[in-house]
């Protein structure tokens, strides 16, 4: 089988954002292998997050777009990769409530020209390389749409998006599946849950949860905060990319799922629990003092839960991570590197309430 560990080249994309620079690292601590990294650097996308690979000699990185088609295909007769990981994504919900259009231009036309490059790329690829290329979509577990009380997605399951976002990683996940069965295009897809970890824009529930606690803050939860996601910690994630991108089958989907559903409000609690251990507030009181419900996302989904058995049973693949360990590394992590989240916080984001959307 021609997987990971024959590869020597591999053009990651978006691999400055926050699952992408995670893989980056990792991969590069792991391996032999040479990362081409192109990205955008959108307000999401920081060099930052790459300092400790700059200089590695087997780390290229490339300021661009995977929607420029020229830049791309040059990039893959230059480099000749055997694989390309697509992390490149407008990737928050509450943005895409208020802004569409980058969302569509991104996920969706960036995406369909990524995927013509390659095509083009592999056409003219002969033999063992050939054999061996690889085009690795990350997608997301929101384009099923909400679960009830009950049950899990499986990569079996229908897709239902109710957001900008999600409805445009869907049309993704499609395109890609279409390059597969039109073009035969050796494609693979994951669909993952609720990532979290070091180096996570601070938009995003946990780091924005943390970093508005160590501010003195409040701590805004959406409604009544009984919505579930199931939580990945991101380096289990990135080793389950790995691992898909070894031993996966070409044209298939692969679910990955940390296992660990909660509500908000337990991620909430949790976390003030933590910071309460690590880093008590000098006014004596809990972080969870600082808790206000907020008024609910347009059309938040109830419920998110992966049934990750096919990745488990096909490929081997389960998380080293619990919930409780995976979070204490985080909090951990944030404490320790105040620098960077002041850093990445360049002035697009200042911890503001998104998604709101055109109320009427």
């Amino acid at each position: 089988m021609c997987g990971l560990k024959s590869m020597r080249t591999v053009l990651v994309t978006g691999g400055a954002g926050f699952i992408g620079s995670n893989f980056v690292r990792l991969t590069l601590t792991q391996s032999e292998i040479q990362i081409i990294n192109l990205d955008k650097l959108t307000y999401a996308g920081n060099l930052e997050s790459l300092a400790s690979v700059m200089n590695d000699p087997n780390h290229v990185f490339l300021h661009g777009s995977i929607g420029d088609r020229d830049l791309v295909k040059e990039i893959l007769i230059k480099y000749h990769p055997d694989a390309v990981v697509n992390f490149a994504a407008e990737s928050h919900v509450d943005r895409s409530i208020d802004g569409p259009v980058d969302f569509i231009q991104t996920n969706i036309v960036g995406t369909f020209e990524l995927l013509e490059a390659a095509r083009a790329y592999w056409s003219d690829l002969t033999g063992n390389d050939r054999e061996r290329f690889r085009f690795l979509h990350i997608s997301t577990d929101e384009v099923y749409g909400s679960l009830g009380s009950e049950g899990f997605f499986t990569e079996k399951s229908p897709y239902a998006p109710n957001s900008p976002y999600s409805a445009s990683k869907a049309a993704a996940d499609h395109l890609v599946r279409a390059y597969h069965h039109t073009y035969s295009l050796p494609v693979l897809t994951t669909n993952c849950s609720n990532n979290y970890g070091p180096y996570q824009f601070p938009e995003k529930l946990i780091p924005l949860v943390i970093l508005n606690s160590l501010e003195g803050k409040q701590l805004p939860v959406y409604g009544d905060g009984q919505n579930v996601r199931d939580w990945l910690y991101v380096e289990d994630h990135c080793q389950a990319i790995r691992v898909v991108l070894e031993k996966g089958r070409p044209g298939e989907v692969y679910n990955i799922g940390g296992n660990n559903e909660k509500t908000n409000i337990q991620v909430v609690y949790a976390l003030c629990d933590l910071l309460d251990e690590l880093h008590p507030q000098k006014n004596g009181k809990s972080y969870r003092s600082n808790i206000t419900f907020v008024r609910d996302r347009p059309g938040h989904d109830q419920r998110y839960a992966i049934d990750a058995s096919k990745i488990k049973d096909e490929l081997g693949w389960v998380p080293d991570e619990t919930f409780e360990t995976g979070l204490r590394k985080t909090v951990q992590w944030y404490l320790e590197n105040c620098e960077w989240c002041e850093r990445v916080r360049n002035g697009s984001y200042r911890g503001e309430r998104l998604g709101l959307g055109i109320m009427f």
